[in-house]
């Protein structure tokens, strides 16, 4: 009978801690119901507050509790930026901010206490930060990445500590502080080191993600030798399993890189697997690379469709890069008046992007270049009024780019200013033909190489498959 007792008590001491437990869950819902109604906001802090305390009371800080205080910062988050609307409400806006410092005190000493996991402690800290980043309050952002790192140290939790130092670079590129970027990348290139001061092979991933952000400082500094020295080192890493996004942002670089260095044709192989990197990830910076694409096909003079791949042709019609298709197509046939009207009727959305705009001048300038060996090619004597009708340039504008193209070799001709004739020698018009062809041939070249990369990419997967297939059946059998 004392046996049958003890079992009793037993029993009776895990229902109390269950009926606590189903309490506090209890507890932790009722507060959540409160979030539907804006006005309850407060009341909801209050109920969440308790959650935690029941936990303490209890002496088991854990799941419940940890959740709870999540919801307290995103609250008080949101007084803070609610407050920081009016001005008027200056007083009302650092009482909030105290408040989510000292709320995020409290949710950090669950995840110093390891009362919940480390994955899940990861997953919230960087869900708050992520918001936390599209705010405006720089004082409140930098307090409380400030109160994070003290408890997030690199040798608590490495992974963590590295994660936030580049969410806290984001906001160091955002307010364009360079120093204090560049300092803390500096700390981050030091932690993918090994004790011989060498990069470490085990740390390739995390080294890549580190370039990508540097990447992104140096661009904004147009620090062309940097960001050169940057992508060859990224592309040279091969121990790394990077997201698509930091794939991305490298081969962006090197697209921009060789456009600056008129190398279009590796600029437009960049940009398209910067492109399919974005496209991967989701991201919508693959229409803006899809737009440098088409840029780079015609800076190269190129007659290949950039849309011709499986990846790029669901974009053909998007808004974004319908500017710039319409641009191609006048492009392509030389129609030089439609060509500067779909200029002014996009002015808007291409002059935005600004390396879009910097280089319009410089396809406007191919467009009259063809145009004008179009026009030249029958003729060894052709009059500058003709010629300036022709392209609907002044005839000052004209002389400037005649004096280019002969500079360049392009075309082999003077200005007679007496009789204001342009006087051609034929050859030159021959040789120009015979490099036109040679560019568009360059460019048929490159899309069969895009095409067979495709090919060899699907080749591998295949053949990963059947190899995976073998070991599974040997493993079976």
């Amino acid at each position: 009978m004392s046996d049958m007792d003890e079992d009793y008590g037993f029993e009776y001491s895990d229902e109390e801690q269950d009926e606590e437990q189903v309490d506090v869950e209890n507890q932790y819902y009722n507060a959540k119901g409160l979030l539907e109604n804006p006005e309850d906001f407060e009341k909801a802090i209050e109920a969440f507050t308790a959650v935690v305390t029941m936990e303490d009371e209890s002496g088991q800080p854990g799941e419940w509790g940890f959740k709870a205080m999540k919801q307290v910062v995103k609250l008080r988050l949101k007084g803070c930026a609610d407050a920081s609307i009016s001005t008027k409400e200056e007083e009302k806006k650092k009482k909030n901010v105290a408040l989510a410092i000292e709320s995020l005190g409290k949710l950090l000493t669950y995840v110093d206490s390891k009362a919940v996991t480390k994955n899940k402690s990861e997953k919230v800290l960087n869900s708050l930060l992520e918001t936390m980043n599209q705010m405006e309050d720089r004082e409140l952002l930098e307090q409380f990445y400030e109160k994070t790192l003290k408890t997030m140290t690199r040798e608590a939790n490495e992974r963590l500590w590295f994660k936030i130092q580049l969410k806290l670079c984001k906001l160091w590129l955002k307010w364009q502080n360079f120093a204090a970027m560049g300092k803390t990348l500096k700390e981050l290139r030091k932690s993918c080191e090994d004790e011989s001061g060498n990069y470490a092979a085990s740390k390739g991933t995390q080294l890549l993600e580190v370039y990508a952000m540097e990447i992104q400082m140096y661009t904004e500094q147009k620090n062309t030798k940097k960001l050169k020295e940057l992508y060859r080192e990224s592309l040279a890493i091969k121990s790394a399993i990077p997201h698509p996004r930091i794939l991305g942002i490298i081969r962006e670089c090197g697209g921009k890189m060789h456009i600056a260095e008129r190398n279009f044709g590796d600029a437009a192989t960049d940009f398209f697997e910067a492109f399919k990197s974005y496209d991967e990830a989701g991201l919508p910076r693959r229409v803006v690379c899809l737009k440098y694409l088409v840029l780079a096909n015609m800076l190269m003079q190129s007659d290949v469709d950039p849309f011709g791949s499986q990846e790029a042709k669901p974009f053909q019609s998007n808004e974004e890069v319908k500017a710039m298709t319409d641009l191609v197509q006048a492009y392509q046939a030389n129609d030089i008046t439609s060509f500067e009207s779909l200029l002014e009727k996009h002015k808007k959305s291409i002059s935005e992007d600004a390396f879009v705009a910097e280089h319009i001048q410089a396809l406007l300038d191919n467009v009259r270049t063809q145009v004008l060996l179009k026009t030249v090619r029958p003729y060894s004597k052709v009059k500058l009024p003709h010629l300036s009708e022709e392209l609907n340039i002044p005839e000052k504008e004209l002389e400037s780019l005649l004096v280019n193209l002969v500079l360049d070799d392009v075309l082999d001709a003077k200005i007679n200013q007496v009789t204001g004739m342009l006087e051609i020698n034929r050859e030159s018009i021959a040789d120009a033909s015979e490099q036109e062809k040679e560019q568009q041939e360059e460019g048929k070249k490159l899309q069969k190489k895009r095409v067979e990369s495709e090919y060899d990419a699907l080749n591998k997967w295949s053949n990963e498959i059947k190899r995976t297939q073998g070991i599974l059946f040997a493993n079976l059998c």
